[in-house]
C-alpha cells in the first residue's frame, strides 16, 4: 500500500526543512571564513604599514604612502623603498609559504607534528646550504639553490625511506624526525670544522634571519611562489576525500598515492624557497595552520588562511625583532620559536594525557 498524502506531505516537509538546515549551516561557514581572511588582511595590511612607519626614522604613515606611490624626498625613498619594503614583502611572502606548508604537511599527513621544521625538510636544506656556504664558499642565488635542492633533496629521501605499500602520515613523520636529526648532525659537523666567523655568520642564517634582506631575494622568492602557489591550489583538490581515509578517497575516484604525492611536493618546495629567501624560520608552519584551523572551526585544511596567518605571523615577528631590544636586531626565528616552542609542549603534553588515558 502506498503511503497517505499527509505522510508523504510530511516526509518531503522533513526533508526540505532538512535541506534548509544544512543549507544555513553552510553559509555560516562560508560567512565566517570570508570574515576570518578579510580581517586577517586587514591585520595583514596593517602590521605592513606600521613596519614600514616605524624605525630609526620613523616617518608618518601618509607620508609612507605618498613615497610608495612615487613621492617624497630621497631620504625618505631610500629608506621606504629599498630599506623597509622589500623586507616587510619577503616577511610576507616567506610567512605566507610556510603557513601554506605547512597546513598542507598537517591535513595530508592527519598529524600535528607533521610540519617541514620537525620532520626533516628544513634540516635538508640547511644541511646543503651549509655546506655549500662554508665548505664551498657558495653565496648569493646559488645558496639560495642550494637550499631549496636539499630540502626537495630530504623530502625525497623521507618519502621513499617512508613507503610501504603506501605512505602512512605517522611513519613519515618519524622517518621524518630521525632524517632530521641526522641532517642535523651534519650542519653541526661543519660548522665545528670552519672559521669561527663563518660558522658565525652561518649561524645566523640557522637562526633564520630578514637582516639585510633586499630585493635580490625578494624577487626569486615572489616567482616562485607565483608558480608553485597555482600547482598547490590545484592539488588541493584532493585534499577533502584524503582527509577521509585512503580508502574512502579511492572509492571517491581520488588516485590517491599520485594526489598525495603531488601535494607533499607542492609543501615542500613551498617550505625550500621559504628557507631560501629567510632560513630555517621556526614554528611558522608547525603554528600557522592550527590558528587558522580554529578561526575557522569546520573548514578542513583553510590552507588560504593557514597562509595569512603564516604571513601576519612573520610581519608582527620580524617588526618584534627589530625593535624588541634597543639597538639590536634579533633574528625572526628566535622571535617565532618564543611563540612556537610553547605550542609544541602544550601539544606534546595533551598527547601524553589522551595516551595515558587522562
Amino acid at each position: 500500500m502506498s503511503a497517505p498524502p499527509a505522510s508523504k506531505e510530511a516526509t518531503a516537509d522533513r526533508l526540505a526543512d532538512a535541506v534548509r538546515q544544512v543549507s544555513a549551516v553552510r553559509g555560516r561557514g562560508r560567512r565566517r571564513s570570508v570574515t576570518v581572511a578579510a580581517g586577517l588582511f586587514v591585520a595583514l595590511v596593517a602590521a605592513f604599514g606600521v613596519s614600514l612607519s616605524v624605525g630609526d626614522m620613523v616617518m608618518p604613515i601618509g607620508k609612507v604612502v605618498e613615497t610608495l606611490l612615487g613621492g617624497g624626498d630621497g631620504g625618505s625613498q631610500f629608506v621606504v623603498l629599498e630599506l623597509r619594503l622589500p623586507r616587510a614583502l619577503l616577511a610576507v611572502l616567506v610567512g605566507a609559504a610556510f603557513g601554506l606548508s605547512g597546513g598542507v604537511f598537517q591535513t595530508v599527513l592527519r598529524n600535528p607534528l607533521a610540519s617541514p621544521d620537525l620532520i626533516g625538510i628544513s634540516a635538508g636544506a640547511s644541511a646543503v646550504a651549509v655546506t655549500a656556504a662554508l665548505v664551498y664558499q657558495v653565496s648569493g642565488l646559488a645558496l639560495s639553490a642550494s637550499a631549496l635542492a636539499g630540502s626537495v633533496a630530504a623530502g625525497t629521501a623521507i618519502y621513499v625511506l617512508a613507503w610501504r605499500q603506501g605512505v602512512a602520515g605517522q611513519r613519515l613523520v618519524l622517518v621524518g624526525i630521525g632524517v632530521g636529526t641526522g641532517l642535523s648532525s651534519v650542519v653541526w659537523y661543519v660548522m665545528a670544522r670552519s672559521d669561527v666567523t663563518d660558522a658565525q655568520e652561518a649561524f645566523r642564517w640557522l637562526a633564520g634571519s630578514l637582516n639585510g634582506r633586499s630585493w635580490d631575494q625578494f624577487w626569486p622568492m615572489s616567482g616562485a611562489l607565483a608558480l608553485l602557489v597555482p600547482l598547490t591550489a590545484v592539488a588541493a583538490h584532493a585534499l577533502r576525500p584524503l582527509q577521509l581515509g585512503d580508502d574512502a578517497a579511492a572509492g571517491l575516484g581520488t588516485k590517491v598515492e599520485p594526489s598525495r604525492l603531488a601535494l607533499l611536493g607542492c609543501a615542500t618546495a613551498l617550505a625550500g624557497v621559504a628557507t631560501a629567501a629567510a632560513g630555517p624560520v621556526g614554528f611558522v608552519a608547525f603554528v600557522a595552520a592550527p590558528i587558522a584551523r580554529r578561526l575557522v572551526p569546520g573548514r578542513g585544511a583553510a590552507l588560504p588562511h593557514a597562509a595569512l596567518s603564516g604571513a601576519l605571523l612573520v610581519l608582527v615577528a620580524d617588526f618584534a625583532a627589530q625593535h624588541m631590544l634597543p639597538s639590536v636586531q634579533l633574528p625572526v626565528g628566535v622571535v617565532t620559536s618564543i611563540i612556537g616552542a610553547p605550542y609544541l609542549l602544550l601539544l606534546l603534553a595533551r598527547a601524553n594525557r589522551v595516551g595515558s588515558g587522562g
